[in-house]
């Protein structure tokens, strides 16, 4: 059985999809300072579910290796195109269920300690 977690977190991604859909590449890029534009949250949220459940969850796999640069926590602001941030978001998501279906909640409770980041 799926963690009520690994649900809720699945809840989200379809709301965000939900949300955005609709949206033209030229309104996803357009920043309103000091945030950054949709586009690059979309890449931002790539990012932070590629380093929880694939490179810190699963000993350093990492689909997407450019993300660590481009879309991490302090990383340049940018106006990348929707459609790129977006295919970046489904190829790590979709990396991330086969773990994501096995999870316990014993694995989601241990305390993680990850350094460099």
């Amino acid at each position: 059985m799926t963690h009520p977690m690994v649900e809720q977190l699945r809840f989200a991604r379809r709301e965000l999809q939900r949300a955005l859909a609709g949206l033209t590449d030229d309104e996803a890029r357009r920043r309103f300072l000091p945030m950054n534009c949709i586009s690059w949250n979309i890449g931002h949220l790539a990012w932070q579910e590629q380093r929880y459940w694939l490179t810190v969850a699963q000993d350093g796999l990492t689909v997407r290796p450019e993300l660590n640069t481009a879309f991490a926590y302090g990383a340049p602001a940018s106006t990348p195109a929707l459609d790129t941030s977006w295919a970046a978001w489904r190829e790590v998501t979709l990396a991330t269920e086969p773990w994501l279906d096995a999870v316990t909640t014993a694995r989601l409770a241990e305390t993680v300690t990850v350094r460099g980041w």
